[in-house]
């Protein structure tokens, strides 16, 4: 085996890895995949006989790259960092509640960590997520570990702070109708006012922000969304997007509301992320143009379907 396949086999072994850290720091799925080849790219042209852990080094031009991708994609200034020491960052850790935090991250969660700045959002990801030491955090961002420390303490407290989703299944269930109806009917009107002004979508192919881009993107989408489904993702109302025969899960549209707006939309088609989601359909209108319809949970992938 040469130099060049050996070094390609140990990073591919670190590809998932990456890509998840990636895929959390920057929400989708396509800017991951940028951000991992980037990486690839960089150590291809290195010399790394002196690298001791490949995995930390990888792991560090990851974040590094996702940090340059989200100042450019927000072009927000960051706040600066108390000299004085964070009380928070020093005080006794609760680990179990830590891993709980940490381990919660479903749409609600990247709509907390879109309000944050790059470099805390990067902290609060590598350190709370990836157990990634604070002192290979602080080379990531280029601060010292003790500032690091803060950025992710203040990450922390952010996200503990926020709202907890709403509950209200019924009125989630009004706002998606509005917007499907919207879609449905190319009514581009009708799509701004159910999407916040600062909505987000996300997908495998990138990121639109702003209603008037969002509300462009969905009457493309006018299509699919005829048969398209009410559905239930991980208990929260949602779209579910079935193959022409109906027997097989091809998309779904996860919604983050704002009040009575959508503030996020997650798309969703990787197989292996669609294969992760509890999808239950409530009913929709079959492909075939048949009434409403009720079937059963479905198993993305697993051949059966309405």
């Amino acid at each position: 085996m040469s130099d060049d396949d050996f070094l390609a086999e140990r990073f591919e072994a670190h590809r998932p890895h990456l890509r998840a850290v990636a895929h959390r720091m920057l929400g989708s799925l396509a800017e991951a995949d940028d951000a991992v080849q980037e990486a690839w790219f960089r150590l291809s042209r290195g010399d790394t006989r002196e690298v001791g852990n490949l995995g930390g080094w990888l792991t560090t031009v990851v974040g590094r790259v996702c940090l340059d991708m989200l100042r450019s994609r927000r072009s927000r200034a960051e706040e600066p960092l108390e000299h004085s020491p964070d009380r928070a960052a020093v005080a006794a850790p609760d680990p179990e509640r830590d891993a709980l935090l940490a381990d919660s991250v479903g749409i609600a969660l990247l709509v907390v960590l879109d309000t944050l700045t790059p470099a805390e959002r990067l902290a609060f990801v590598l350190h709370d997520m990836f157990a990634v030491p604070y002192d290979e955090v602080a080379a990531v961002v280029g601060r010292t570990p003790a500032a690091a420390r803060q950025l992710a303490s203040r990450a922390r407290r952010r996200v503990r702070g926020a709202p907890a989703p709403d509950a209200d299944l019924a009125r989630r269930r009004a706002v998606v109708d509005a917007f499907l109806a919207a879609s449905r009917g190319g009514d581009f009107d009708g799509l701004l006012r159910v999407l916040d002004p600062d909505v987000v979508a996300r997908s495998e192919a990138g990121v639109t922000t702003g209603a008037a881009g969002v509300a462009s993107g969905a009457t493309r989408f006018a299509h699919l969304a005829r048969v398209a489904r009410h559905a239930l993702l991980d208990g929260a109302p949602g779209l579910a997007v079935f193959s022409d025969d109906g027997r097989r899960l091809v998309q779904v549209l996860r919604f983050t509301l704002v009040g009575e707006r959508i503030a996020v939309i997650e798309i969703v088609s990787d197989v292996a992320l669609l294969s992760g989601i509890d999808v239950t359909v409530t009913w929709g209108t079959s492909p075939g143009g048949g009434g409403p319809t009720r079937p059963p949970r479905l198993t993305p992938g697993a051949g059966s379907g309405p």
